[in-house]
């Protein structure tokens, strides 16, 4: 299964979330983690990830006579690059999009269902709005975003820090013309 296959899946995605940041995590926390998919889904989908290479095992260690695996994203393959979107069909731009809003939506829900989660003060956002961009002022603001992201990307979890899922999406909302 090629990267571009392995990515394009909800429940895929949100693992390499949940692994993002360079945690390393075994299956079992990987099962808490995703507590409303299925174990036996979580295991398999650890598995297909594994195999593709885009997990790698961190470590291992015997626990009750079985090996526990620590398992950590590679990051050079948990992406999708220039050269594969460049190469995806419309049909798996659908897919991808939908894989991607399907994970979103599940990990707000998780979030949601979390006892004492408190959207206000959590600072919760979720907003759109329509800008009028020429093909450069798209690039420029594309640049922008980009760095403004690359300057926290490389923050490590520390006490005072908590993952937080952010999304960008960006299309024409009508045709040239």
């Amino acid at each position: 299964m090629d990267t571009l296959e392995l990515l394009l899946h909800p429940v895929r995605l949100r693992l390499v979330y949940a692994l993002s940041g360079g945690r390393v995590r075994t299956t079992a926390e990987l099962c808490a983690s995703l507590s409303d998919v299925p174990k036996t889904t979580v295991y398999r989908h650890v598995g297909l990830l594994a195999e593709g290479g885009v997990l790698e095992v961190a470590g291992e260690q015997r626990v009750r006579g079985a090996v526990e695996r620590h398992y950590r994203l590679r990051r050079d393959r948990a992406v999708i690059d220039a050269e594969a979107g460049a190469s995806m069909s419309v049909d798996d731009h659908r897919r991808g999009f939908a894989a991607a809003m399907a994970a979103l939506h599940a990990e707000f829900n998780a979030y949601l269902d979390r006892s004492g989660a408190d959207p206000f003060a959590d600072r919760i956002g979720y907003r759109q709005g329509v800008f009028w961009l020429s093909e450069d002022e798209l690039t420029e603001m594309i640049g922008e975003l980009r760095a403004v992201i690359a300057s926290r990307s490389g923050n490590q979890p520390a006490p005072d820090r908590r993952p937080r899922l952010m999304s960008v999406i960006q299309f024409p909302t009508e045709a040239d013309g």
